[in-house]
């Protein structure tokens, strides 16, 4: 085979399995606290009262996240501000991008349901994340470009008879390596999905949504809540590096265990996060007992977690109560420092800042309610959000 050339289409990109050893004694090692870490986070996630409440924020911070790997920048506060379907169109372009990366992941999640991941999968997971219609690359002329300067790092493999043959071997690869442990083969899978470049764009994005639909259907998840790009964003520059060095030298070890310790990483993060909510939705049902008894229901308890920036009509569609008292519901916990009432143009949101600071900053530190708080916290203004 050629040495490789970085400006030529890489044609000859080798089929899967790898001609290597993949299960080195420290990729199994890895490979080991990957598969505990993950299963610890599956049990954790079970004990929370409303799955809910995970599915609805985690996949947020993942599209955020994964978005900025790409250099498609937004912030927590506007992903959340705008994240129910009625007000996405009023978003900035690089947020409406990451939520439609929520979207195309909650697709391939319900694609999962009829038939296995495949590259109808990926196709259709594109075209949701990009909102056009589109299929495997037919047109030359793709290449991947360092941004700083100019020079060509990547020409992925041209033609699309080419491309759907290393597809097939792609998908052949995830579900008939039954010898290879599933975190190995989501490893490789990425790689090879990411060299094979099969979409005009959204590949990256594409082949870290495949990464949780792959695990989910493997039994690791039961629904998409591992934050892996949380791992990878912070380690972008290693991510890419290593990535093009089993391109350019075969180096397959380093690359897993990039990847399992990402998994490793994130699933003990996410769980530590679960425990906390579940923590402080305890104290959140607590304090409002004492606070507010008149309006304390477990639903409405669970409400300002499942939509942690909550609006009038989220109450009113919970059936928790009609509009005019839903509105003084949602002041009520304003006042018992609850919720934080801010004004956006002619609507009113009510965010739960408590959570929005444990999900979205490294030390959240004290999270716990206090009374000077609760009489001291009612005027209103911009919500701090991380």
């Amino acid at each position: 085979m050629p040495p490789f050339d970085p400006t030529k289409p890489y044609n000859e990109l080798p089929p899967l399995p790898p001609k290597v050893e993949l299960e080195t004694r420290p990729v199994l090692k890895a490979c080991i606290e990957a598969r505990a870490a993950l299963a610890e986070l599956k049990q954790a996630s079970q004990l929370l009262p409303n799955s809910a409440v995970l599915i609805n924020t985690l996949p947020l911070l993942e599209a955020r996240a994964s978005s900025e790997i790409e250099n498609i920048v937004t912030t927590a506060d506007r992903l959340f501000r705008f994240a129910q379907p009625d007000r996405e169109v009023f978003a900035d372009p690089a947020t409406k991008e990451a939520l439609r990366y929520r979207t195309a992941l909650r697709q391939g999640v319900e694609l999962l349901k009829n038939r296995p991941l495949s590259t109808a999968t990926a196709v259709a997971v594109c075209q949701s994340l990009l909102g056009i219609e589109l299929d495997i690359r037919r047109i030359p002329g793709t290449t991947l470009m360092n941004d700083a300067t100019g020079e060509v790092v990547y020409t992925p493999p041209a033609g699309e008879a080419r491309l759907r043959e290393l597809l097939a071997n792609w998908e052949r690869f995830l579900h008939e390596a039954d010898e290879l442990d599933p975190l190995i083969r989501m490893a490789v899978g990425h790689y090879q999905f990411e060299a094979i470049h099969p979409f005009s764009d959204g590949n990256g994005r594409t082949g870290r949504i495949l990464n949780l639909l792959f695990l989910m259907e493997q039994g690791l998840l039961d629904s998409p809540i591992l934050y892996l790009s949380r791992a990878i964003i912070r380690t972008r520059a290693d991510y890419y590096r290593l990535l093009r060095a089993v391109t350019a030298e075969g180096r397959w070890e380093d690359w897993l265990l990039y990847m399992l310790e990402a998994v490793r990483e994130t699933a003990q993060w996410t769980t530590d996060r679960i425990h906390r909510i579940r923590q402080l939705m305890q104290e959140t049902a607590e304090h409002m007992r004492a606070e507010a008894p008149g309006i304390y229901s477990r639903e409405l308890v669970e409400l300002v977690f499942v939509q942690p920036y909550c609006r009038i009509k989220n109450v009113v569609e919970a059936g928790i109560a009609e509009r005019q008292t839903a509105a003084v519901y949602l002041k009520k916990l304003c006042a018992a420092d609850v919720l934080r009432e801010v004004k956006v143009g002619r609507e009113k949101l009510f965010i739960n800042p408590r959570l929005m600071q444990l999900l979205t900053t490294e030390e959240p530190g004290a999270l716990s309610f206090s009374k000077h708080a609760a009489r001291t916290s009612t005027t209103k203004g911009k919500a701090r959000i991380p």
